[in-house]
């Protein structure tokens, strides 16, 4: 009887390694191949994306790249198995040049592209993009004191429309720039939050292999009043409307 229960209990452990193992791998699979998780630690895609939101990214969108792979280590070079991203499409990127840094952005000019900034309004191909005034954001600083900050509707050819801001009125350090042109298997891309955005204004353009993926969903977002060992705040700090939005 002895006997019978130690081979059991060996038989249920064995089964409990097996599955853990086996969820690792499906895990593992589905992180390499199809969807990755990441959060948004800066501001540089408000309104858009939240500092505290958690969202995936499909890997699959724009094929695979060293850069697909955990860690960077993939064995070849350019990508497989995949179109390439499109103008209005919010991609996370290696940062280029040192390619180290996950970086998020709205892509807004791909290869053949000429793309200015005048006077805080988009330039493509010679053409000012339409941009209209909506709402402003509106928040309060520690004081109290309430900021307004002006947003626009701003559409892509094709119809893609997103929300920017412009926390500098139109007078930010990026809001006038020389023409770029979008070399082949590059792009350029640009944060919503046009004024508070590291993006290829200042350091050029995105190759083709730096792409991990396309933003699809977001899954959690949280106000970042609750810390990992304030468990009982989880619920209070959670931005309940933004769970399972899509990033347009």
């Amino acid at each position: 009887m002895a006997k019978d229960r130690k081979k059991k209990k060996e038989g249920g452990a064995f089964e409990t390694a097996r599955t853990i193992i086996y969820a690792l791998l499906i895990a593992g699979v589905v992180r390499t191949f199809l969807f990755q998780p990441f959060n948004i630690p800066s501001g540089s895609m408000i309104p858009t994306l939240l500092v505290g939101d958690y969202l995936f990214v499909s890997k699959f969108s724009y094929g695979y790249s060293r850069y697909s792979m955990p860690f960077g280590l993939g064995f070849f070079s350019g990508r497989i198995f995949g179109g390439a991203p499109e103008r209005g499409d919010v991609a996370v990127f290696r940062h280029p040049p040192t390619n180290r840094d996950d970086f998020i952005k709205r892509i807004v000019g791909v290869p053949g592209d000429r793309i200015q900034m005048v006077n805080g309004r988009l330039h493509l191909n010679g053409r000012v993009l339409v941009r209209q005034r909506i709402e402003d954001h509106v928040s309060r600083d520690f004081r109290g004191s309430v900021r307004r900050v002006p947003q626009y509707a701003e559409t892509l050819p094709g119809g893609k429309t997103y929300t920017i801001r412009e926390g500098q009125a139109d007078r930010g350090p990026a809001d006038n720039t020389r023409e770029f042109v979008v070399p082949d298997n590059h792009f350029f891309a640009m944060g919503d939050n046009r004024d508070d955005s590291n993006d290829s204004r200042s350091w050029g353009f995105v190759p083709a292999q730096n792409f991990v993926g396309r933003a699809e969903l977001i899954f959690f977002s949280t106000d970042g009043t609750a810390g990992w060992l304030k468990p009982w705040r989880w619920v209070q700090a959670a931005r309940i409307d933004r769970l399972f939005d899509s990033i347009d």
